[in-house]
């Protein structure tokens, strides 16, 4: 027998929970987490972090408790090709003391022993809920710090208490606009580029930056995968800004074209459908400069596929029919998601983001199927009354969401931070196919109790 509609536990959360098909399209979205539901969702100062993170050059202290800099640190599994100081975690450790009394000197004095011993480019210092509540002038602070050491000292104002984590983005977005257009850009191409929003997990800004040089495209910068200090402060002389994750990134690219007339465009890396698409429509932005460019352009996708559809074929004969289940931090993994599992002939029941706006739900509604459930800023509760509802073979997220899963008996995809698998590209949509299709057919699922069949594996086991 299906599973019954679960009834939504928390009435305050009605509005962020939308079933194609039932009722007119309306969602809220962009809401500070309902108290009590234990959001999926992540605070200001995580919002921060994660953006600003992998640059890997750059010293990131944190300026609050110690468990502040403990629950970010490492946050994303974002690689480098040379430096690896991002990957330190550092904190002023504040204690009792520095709340009655003020924590300013502590910070100064972190600031000045961090920067003599490791030598960044530069510093970002983020604020916590304590330094917002006590009062501490981190601006005052890294502006001295700054004169005296003759390096960027950046204060990212990310009081955890500010708002949700789409606050967070906006001020890292605030300390990076801090750089740009503080660097030389002699030697930059007119054919040439800014990636934003993308935090090489697993390499991929790699595969991406090989796709452009293929084509002709010179990147100037990676914001802020495998970022570098001296390429972001050049990052206003590149052509165009390219923004994958617009919730992360689109608040600097909206500064850059304000500031320096920097067009930019919205891509997705994910799936092989938004993969061309992004490729062609970065060569259509200089055809003009580069007749050739679309040529390549065709060439590189063609090159690609020749080899990937076969692959996909094979995967799509055994998926076919089978449910998955989505939710992730960027909607805009959302969309090209549902689109590489309509590939893989499988059918998207319930998909859903932390951070989606309305615009983003508003697509998410174009795309899907009817009945397909569209959540905002989800809870544990929720999330597990959807899987059980739906009866999914496979439940796509993050680190929070993996629990949910197996406690369920449903198979898991990790495509968030701390995954070691690139997913990006032609090639990251072979692995993710191959990831879904080991995870679904696995017999494991022979002997685990599993969505309507629990009755029937008891069975089996007396």
């Amino acid at each position: 027998m299906p599973a019954t509609k679960p009834q939504v536990i928390f009435e305050e959360r009605k509005g962020q929970i939308y079933r194609k098909g039932e009722e007119p399209f309306h969602m809220s979205c962009n809401r500070d987490s309902l108290a009590g539901a234990v959001s999926q969702r992540a605070c200001v100062f995580c919002g921060s972090r994660v953006v600003l993170y992998p640059i890997a050059d750059a010293l990131h202290l944190v300026h609050g408790p110690i468990g502040c800099a403990v629950y970010t640190w490492d946050i994303r599994g974002a690689l480098s090709s040379g430096p690896e100081l991002h990957r330190l975690s550092f904190s002023t450790d504040l204690q009792e003391k520095d709340v009655i009394f003020g924590g300013e000197e502590k910070l100064r004095m972190a600031l000045l022993e961090l920067i003599n011993r490791h030598h960044p480019q530069a510093a970002f210092v983020y604020s916590t809920c304590i330094v917002g509540i006590i009062g501490d002038d981190l601006a005052a602070v890294c502006k001295r710090v700054s004169k005296e050491k003759g390096i960027p000292v950046i204060p990212v104002q990310s009081e955890g208490f500010k708002g949700n984590k789409r606050e967070g983005y906006n001020a890292a977005c605030k300390a990076l606009f801090q750089l740009v257009g503080t660097g030389n850009t002699a030697n930059v191409s007119p054919v040439s580029i800014n990636i934003l929003g993308d935090f090489n997990l697993a390499g991929e800004i790699w595969i991406i930056r090989n796709y452009f040089e293929r084509m002709g495209v010179q990147t100037v910068a990676n914001i802020t995968g495998d970022g570098r200090v001296d390429d972001i402060r050049r990052a206003h002389g590149a052509a165009l800004n390219v923004v994958q994750c617009s919730g992360a990134t689109l608040d600097l690219a909206k500064m850059m074209k304000e500031a320096y007339g920097t067009p930019f465009i919205r891509v997705s890396y994910f799936g092989v459908e938004d993969m061309a698409d992004s490729l062609y429509a970065v060569a259509r932005f200089f055809q003009n400069k580069d007749p050739q460019i679309m040529t390549r352009t065709q060439e590189l996708v063609r090159e690609e596929l020749s080899v990937l559809s076969p692959k996909l074929q094979e995967f799509r004969q055994a998926l076919s029919g089978k449910k998955a289940a989505i939710y992730v931090g960027g909607a805009f993994k959302a969309f090209s998601l549902v689109k590489a599992f309509r590939l893989l002939g499988m059918k998207v029941v319930m998909v859903g983001s932390q951070t989606g706006t309305k615009e983003d739900y508003e697509e998410l509604q174009e795309i899907t199927d009817e009945g397909t459930i569209i959540v905002d800023d989800s809870n544990p509760l929720e999330l597990s009354s959807f899987l059980k509802e739906k009866e999914v073979d496979i439940f796509v997220g993050g680190v929070k969401e993996r629990p949910i899963a197996y406690k369920l008996g449903v198979g898991f995809c990790d495509h968030n931070h701390e995954r070691k698998e690139a997913l990006e590209g032609f090639v990251g949509m072979f692995n993710f196919a191959q990831e879904v299709y080991n995870t679904v057919m696995s017999p494991v699922w022979h002997f685990v109790p599993r969505r309507g069949k629990e009755k029937s594996c008891k069975q089996n086991r007396r």
